[in-house]
């Protein structure tokens, strides 16, 4: 549940769930006039605060039937019968309590705050599926992308080779080595594990202009750099070929990390597509929710009304 329209982090709190302004202000509390009908059990109606807890589930996708989110401690933990999503964050143990929702849209970025608790905005398929609801009751909401995270952006998707071959030997300053290789004495003759790789680099040469370094991986040598397997397929005329590991099932069961990439402010991915006859695959750099249908079973813990 985030706000409506849709951010690339995460809060630390409140992963996913939602986004707040930078400020939190009391400022006014603009709230609707909704008469209830005498005797009747108060339900959730537009204008008000209700806390919630939920299990945010995917609808759609990939990660179909996984747990993004959630404000329950024992479904947190209980990855048997509520497996998790790729992206899918824990919390310190107290950070799992009701979620403060203001009910309707046009919430102040800071929330509505009522005593010392802030009340703020969610999707728009959240807050819908809470009204009617009394104290206690739960539902299940169905929330598709225009009403939840919004549309894929085409734009944070990035297509990739599956084999691709590097240099074996790299020429690096002084500084630069010192920056990629930390505690590694840029002397000529030393050996040292790949940060990277994993495999076996050596200092060919070393002087105060350059240092060059050589990677000395095997044929058949695995690594796992970027979150899955890759194999050293070839390594000749000053060559390595690498062949990533990855077949269609692999998507929505790998979250890639590129870590000298930012796209879409975020160097995370998930495998979203993977294509052997083409020889490539495809990187999909927004947060998992986006685009997808999902899933919220609400239960209303209590409604504090205008």
């Amino acid at each position: 549940m985030a706000a409506s329209s849709p951010s690339l982090g995460f809060l630390t709190v409140l992963v996913v769930v939602i986004v707040v302004g930078a400020g939190v202000g009391a400022g006014v509390l603009y709230l609707y006039n909704h008469p209830r009908p005498p005797g009747s059990p108060a339900t959730v109606q537009i204008g008000d605060n209700a806390t919630v807890n939920y299990i945010g589930i995917f609808g759609s996708g990939p990660q179909v039937g996984k747990v993004f989110d959630t404000s329950i401690l024992d479904v947190a933990k209980d990855n048997a019968t509520y497996p998790k999503s790729l992206e899918y964050t824990p919390r310190n143990v107290s950070g799992y309590e009701p979620l403060p929702v203001h009910v309707g849209p046009n919430t102040p970025s800071g929330g509505y705050v009522v005593g010392n608790v802030t009340y703020s905005s969610v999707v728009t398929g959240f807050w819908r599926g809470l009204i009617g609801l009394a104290v206690g009751e739960t539902r299940r909401v169905t929330v598709d992308p225009s009403a939840g995270y919004g549309p894929l952006n085409a734009s944070c998707l990035r297509t990739a080779p599956l084999v691709q071959t590097i240099a074996a030997a790299v020429v690096y300053t002084a500084a630069q080595f010192s920056a990629n290789y930390s505690g590694v004495t840029a002397a000529a003759g030393t050996t040292f594990r790949d940060p990277t790789y994993g495999w076996n680099d050596t200092v060919v040469s070393a002087n105060s202009s350059a240092v060059v370094v050589e990677r000395s991986p095997y044929v058949g040598e695995t690594t796992k750099p970027y979150g899955w397997t890759i194999l050293v397929e070839n390594v000749s005329a000053g060559r390595i070929t690498l062949a990533s590991q990855l077949s269609p099932s692999s998507v929505g069961t790998v979250l890639g990390t590129i870590p000298t990439t930012t796209v879409c402010s975020t160097t995370s991915f998930l495998v979203w597509n993977v294509a052997p006859a083409n020889g490539t695959y495809t990187q999909n750099y927004n947060r998992e929710v986006v685009g997808e249908t999902l899933i919220f079973v609400v239960t209303v813990v209590s409604i504090l009304p205008p």
